[in-house]
């Protein structure tokens, strides 16, 4: 699976977001190490349970049975036309920290492959205690 391929997932995966507070829609694709892809969308309520995009993708994954993980692309933004640089919440960051080894790679694309950043979980949650 290409990393074209999991920004593609991301980005329809993006499109079924429920965000009416933020006005803001994420996307996840999350690559296991079969080759099997998750996604995930961000979903709000009113009150302070949000689900973000990369936990929807992991819950999905997980409760499939799945426990090896390559790798993560997370896209969002307030339009198609308008993505931005968008990484993991802590929150996020520390769930996922879970279930990876340090050297996980999240992916956040916003507008073009050249601008694509890539980071290690451990360059994102530096110190876990997991980790």
């Amino acid at each position: 699976m290409s990393l074209e391929d999991l920004i593609t997932i991301a980005k329809v995966a993006r499109k079924n977001a429920y965000s009416p507070y933020s006005n803001f829609q994420v996307g996840a694709a999350l690559l296991c190490k079969d080759g099997k892809v998750y996604s995930g969308c961000n979903i709000e309520n009113g009150g302070i349970q949000a689900i973000c995009a990369e936990r929807v993708a992991f819950s999905k994954a997980i409760s499939d049975g799945q426990k090896d993980f390559s790798c993560i692309v997370v896209v969002g933004g307030h339009s198609d036309e308008d993505l931005t640089f968008t990484t993991p919440c802590g929150y996020c960051r520390q769930f996922m920290s879970e279930f990876v080894d340090s050297d996980f790679k999240i992916h956040l694309f916003y507008d073009s492959m050249e601008n694509l950043k890539t980071y290690s979980i451990q360059d994102l949650l530096p110190g876990s205690f997991k980790l």
